[in-house]
């Protein structure tokens, strides 16, 4: 939620974001951005919002200004949190929070949508969800080829591709990927670690790259990572959980990962994994934007793409 995630959970916080605003909910002087794209959906991307027409931008956009020239947008806290889209508000569903999130470029914003800046290139996605297990998801990957394409902030970083098998299918699958997105990427062995500004996507078996010090919190579910699945101890079985965090489906071999997430402070690392060398092949296969468009997190296996969190039945 916007409030949470950008402004430290905390009602004082409230304040600053409330100071913010009074800056002003879009700038509107200087040149527009080019090739922006605004997604806004629910449920953790399963339902777009429709929109009818072109993107409208005009000047210099901001998140919420962008927001509010292409939907109707209620807002509270001095137009700083948006409180509802299209009639769409936040509150309790089903006896759970709901609230709207917004993500640039893949990742959690770090401050409140008046005073985010539209840079060139930048997907903007908004999101409805339910965050009773965690009002904190620092990276999603359905804003792909963002963040290597265009960066964080404006500024494009650099990618290395980190592979347990550097001559593997699944590191030539990625590194051709990017090659074939004009994006520059470094590879090495998983265990070479990186600056904090290098966007780094680890490939191998979750046994090979769990103990990465970026790619650990997964393993811990949805309240410190923000992925909505959990591998077994010995990385074989990989458990797919629901908005709730329960538990739906358990997959064994040949089963794939790809989730994103983040350190406060850290570019995003990804990671494209599996119970075994088929399941990482699988994933592999499913980096690009087709398969990941408007999805938090990916689960694969045989013949299967399942976004994560998986959907709990409505009441």
């Amino acid at each position: 939620m916007q409030a949470k995630a950008v402004i430290g959970r905390a009602a004082s916080a409230l304040v600053l974001l409330a100071t913010a605003t009074l800056a002003g909910c879009g700038l509107g002087a200087g040149p527009a951005p080019t090739a922006v794209r605004l997604a806004v959906t629910r449920d953790f991307g399963a339902s777009p919002l429709p929109h009818a027409g072109a993107l409208k931008i005009s000047g210099q956009e901001t998140a919420m200004s962008l927001l509010i020239r292409n939907y109707s947008v209620a807002t509270r806290y001095g137009g700083g949190f948006v409180q509802s889209v299209d009639g769409l508000g936040g509150g309790q569903e089903v006896g759970r929070p709901i609230d709207w999130f917004y993500y640039v470029n893949g990742v959690e914003a770090s401050k409140g949508a008046a005073a985010t800046n539209v840079h060139p290139g930048d997907h903007i996605w908004w999101d409805r969800h339910d965050w009773s297990q965690t009002d904190h998801i620092p990276a999603v990957v359905g804003s792909f080829p963002e963040p290597f394409l265009n960066g964080i902030e404006g500024k494009r970083l650099p990618v290395r591709i980190e592979c347990s098998v550097v001559s593997g299918i699944a590191c030539r699958t990625v590194a051709e990927r990017m090659r074939a997105l004009d994006i520059p990427a470094a590879i090495a062995g998983v265990g070479i670690g990186g600056a904090a500004a290098t966007l780094r996507v680890l490939v191998g078996p979750w046994s090979k790259v769990a103990g990465d010090l970026d790619a650990r919190s997964i393993g811990d579910g949805p309240r410190t990572s923000g992925v909505y699945a959990r591998f077994s101890s010995d990385g074989r079985t990989l458990t797919l959980l629901d908005e709730s965090g329960a538990s739906t489906r358990a997959l064994s071999a040949g089963a794939g990962l790809v989730a994103a997430t983040r350190r406060e402070g850290d570019a995003p690392v990804w990671v494209i994994t599996g119970t075994d060398e088929a399941g990482v092949n699988l994933a592999a296969g499913a980096f690009n934007e087709g398969a990941l468009r408007d999805r938090f997190a990916v689960a694969l296996t045989a013949g299967e793409t399942l976004a994560l969190p998986t959907q709990a039945p409505k009441s």
